[in-house]
């Protein structure tokens, strides 16, 4: 063979090799595969995130995108170990560990868990699945996140807005605003339970008895920045949830860990300061929160409002406890801007120049998780809270002052099994002792300023409620896709009434009742075209006001009421759809002390029925959610509308977490309808419209805000008689307390990028 023959040869082999070596490595490559899909916490899958694979060295072996079904896939050369991580905004970063073989693809689901600690804002509805021993309701859940700011910064309220529940209060001041759910009136917070989760204890944020009404909630004496999320529920249909829960319940929920930041909210007449900071090394569950706000409200008078909270946090590991302490320190004083007439031309300030409030509230509460087994834990949790209020308000018939000071005191064991995947148990005792002193009311009698001389005394009492409830629960699954849940709840309270005026309407007595709750549920795994559908039922109560005043008689101990509730859920071309129906009713009462004439108040027998049609869908820019309540709230006796009680809640959402120029935004449209306000009077719709820009800076170490807020209405509607303009005679009229709009800005600096 020449030479040249012998190189041509060569060369054509090497040509050929060239040719078929990277097609084999092309098979070859392909053999060794990842693959898998990202879901939210709710299972639903997450579209256009990123997803990183490393290999067994960290160095960058793929770099995907999920496609519209959360769906990703990886293909790489050699097997081994390698890692997947997904790091979203908002959430903790994902690792995941991958061990690719040369025989089977990798498969690996990724599932969002817990959310971070500075987060943006998102909305996310239960499933019916969600159903648990301690929760065992269908329930809406909200998470906050912190880069979208809150929608009402700097201004008294609740610290986040739920949608479908909007907030309402008659004081623009520090007062406690409410919540309110369709067809529940909400005054003073007697339907309405609240709750602060300190680890796995519910510690009670209701008031009983306050110094002119059954009590209210105040969640106004937590930072917003210190909420991951509120759980809201049916209220009567959790063994766990006692006094004030009959129409509705809302859980707080806290950050375990916020990384150090500092935060500044105003605009021309308020400001608002926050801070944060997480002792102790990384991975420390616990931090330190403040807030100090002064403002002057959008008034014709100033408010000079001021408020200064102090809120700690701690989670200490040891061995098979988990102690969580968590304390509150509150001060807030302003003065009050009073209700108007709705009708009167430029009116927009208070009646009384001499409307303020002050209160200030400690409170501390620790929880002791004892893991006795894989099984089986032990909960011994206890509270301690202090209270003071005093208040100067004008409600139409002359100058009211309240006054009181009061301590609660709570304790709480709870003993917990998973015996088998059909049955768990939950055996407990709650104890609350919420002791009010000098629970005063005091009024003028005249409303013209010529007639003012001292203040006359309605009441002055000193009162004890004391409850004691053991209660048992049974939770598990069924055959045919079934789920359940039943509970029993029995309360003892104590009702111990001083009346410092007249000593004839003192007395003690003690009132015992059981409350049975119940739900069971269709979870169709076998059958998944089928939607999951919940039915509950379950009785509950709130305490009355124990005080006699300037009535004859005692009144009712106790309100309790029957509910109902069915929930059906599906998702359909990914979007989530859910219907509920409910049904309430609530027996006769004579109940809460009138503010104007210290007489007690007759409520009921009433009925509540309501439905509530609500839609969610995530985009990999944002979220779409939407809700429409309608209810029909009446007396039974009489037949009319119940006062005060929304008919219609109509609200819209939608957060952008793409915009040009790195902007996210976050829009709320929230509309009550008219509600009826008794003696013939209508109240005029509200509607708000609140909305947030932020600019993130790189590193995340800024953050820059845009906060509005566009209204129109009054909040705080009712009817009192007044004499205004110059008339000689009051008369009757509707009432409330202009809403403003306003824009403020706000600057975030973080000091760990």
């Amino acid at each position: 063979m020449t030479a040249s023959r012998l190189r041509a040869q060569l060369m054509l082999s090497f040509v050929c090799l060239g040719a078929i070596v990277p097609l084999l490595a092309q098979e070859h490559y392909g053999q060794f595969s990842v693959s898998g899909t990202v879901t939210d916490p709710q299972t639903h899958p997450v579209s256009g995130l990123r997803v990183l694979l490393f290999n067994s060295q960290g160095a960058a072996a793929g770099d995907v995108t999920t496609d519209e079904d959360g769906a990703f896939s990886f293909h790489v050369a050699v097997p081994g170990a390698y890692t997947l991580k997904v790091n979203v905004l908002g959430f903790e970063q994902v690792t995941q560990s991958v061990q690719v073989t040369d025989t089977t693809p990798a498969v690996a689901d990724v599932r969002l868990g817990r959310l971070a600690e500075k987060q943006e804002s998102i909305t996310v509805t239960a499933d019916v699945r969600d159903s648990t021993l301690l929760f065992p309701d269908p329930a809406q859940r909200v998470y906050v996140r912190q880069e979208t700011l809150d929608a009402n910064p700097g201004r008294p309220g609740a610290p986040i807005s739920i949608p479908g529940l909007p907030i309402e209060t008659a004081s623009g001041g520090i007062k406690a605003p409410q919540y309110f759910s369709p067809g529940v009136a909400g005054d003073h917070g007697e339907p309405i339970a609240e709750y602060i989760q300190v680890g796995t204890y519910l510690v009670s944020n209701n008031l009983s008895a306050n110094a002119h009404g059954n009590g209210y909630a105040d969640p106004n004496i937590m930072v917003p920045s210190i909420l991951e999320g509120v759980q809201t529920d049916g209220g009567a249909f959790n063994v766990r949830e006692g006094n004030h829960a009959e129409n509705l319940s809302a859980i707080y929920q806290m950050h375990s860990r916020l990384e150090p930041f500092v935060t500044v909210t105003g605009d021309y007449r308020d400001v608002d300061l926050a801070a944060c900071w997480s002792p102790g090394a990384p991975g420390t569950d616990a931090w330190i929160a403040i807030e100090a706000a002064y403002g002057n409200g959008f008034l014709d008078r100033f408010e000079h409002r001021q408020q200064y909270k102090l809120n700690g946090f701690r989670v200490w590991n040891l061995g098979n406890h988990q102690l969580t302490l968590f304390g509150i320190g509150y001060f807030g004083s302003s003065k009050v801007p009073g209700l108007v007439p709705l009708d009167g031309p430029n009116l927009h300030d208070t009646i009384d120049p001499r409307q303020e409030d002050q209160t200030h509230t400690g409170l501390v509460a620790v929880n002791d998780l004892w893991k006795l087994s894989s099984t089986q834990t032990f909960q011994l949790s206890g509270m301690f809270r202090t209270y003071n209020l005093a208040l100067y308000s004008n409600f139409g018939d002359g100058l009211i002052r309240q006054s009181e000071f009061r301590t609660v005191a709570a304790g709480n064991v709870t003993y917990s099994n998973d015996l088998a995947k059909y049955v768990s148990l939950m055996v407990g005792i709650d104890y609350q002792r919420d002791a009010p002193r000098r629970l005063d009311l005091d009024h003028y009698e005249l409303t013209d300023p010529s007639y003012y001389g001292p203040f006359q005394k309605v009441t002055a009492n000193n009162v004890t409620l004391g409850d004691a409830a053991p209660y048992i629960a049974l939770n598990g699954t069924l055959p045919y896709d079934f789920h359940y849940y039943l509970g029993w709840r029995r309360d003892e309270i104590q009702f111990d009434n001083q009346d410092l005026l007249n000593p004839l309407n003192s007395y003690h007595t003690l009132v015992g009742f059981n409350n049975p709750k119940a739900t069971i549920a269709f979870l169709p795994e076998q059958h998944p075209a089928l939607p999951t559908v919940a039915f509950s039922f379950g009785e509950a109560f709130y305490t009355n006001d124990p005080r006699i005043g300037t009535g004859t008689e005692r009144g009712t101990p106790i309100s309790r009421e029957h509910s109902y509730q069915l929930v059906i859920s599906k998702t359909i071309q990914k979007t989530d759809l859910r219907v509920t129906l409910g049904h309430v009713t609530t027996e006769a009462s004579l109940a809460k002390i009138d503010p104007d004439t210290g007489l007690q108040e007759d409520e009921g027998p009433g009925r509540n029925n309501f439905i509530t049609l609500a839609a969610r869908r995530y985009f990999g820019w944002g979220l779409l959610q939407a809700s429409f309540s309608k209810a029909d709230a009446r007396d039974l006796d009489s037949g009319l509308p119940t006062p005060e009680a929304p008919r219609l809640i109509l609200d819209a959402l939608v957060t952008v977490n793409r915009l040009p120029f790195g902007l996210q935004a976050r829009g709320e449209f929230e509309e009550v309808g008219a509600k009826p306000l008794g003696d013939g009077f209508t109240s005029v719709p509200v509607r708000e419209f609140r909305g947030a820009l932020l600019r993130s800076f790189p590193q995340h170490r800024m953050d820059l805000g845009l906060n509005f807020l566009i209204a129109s209405g009054y909040t705080g509607q009712t009817t009192e008689v007044l004499a205004v303009d110059g008339q000689s005679n009051p008369f009757e009229q509707v009432t409330g307390v202009r809403l403003p709009s306003y824009v403020s800005v706000s600057y975030t600096y973080h000091f760990r990028p």
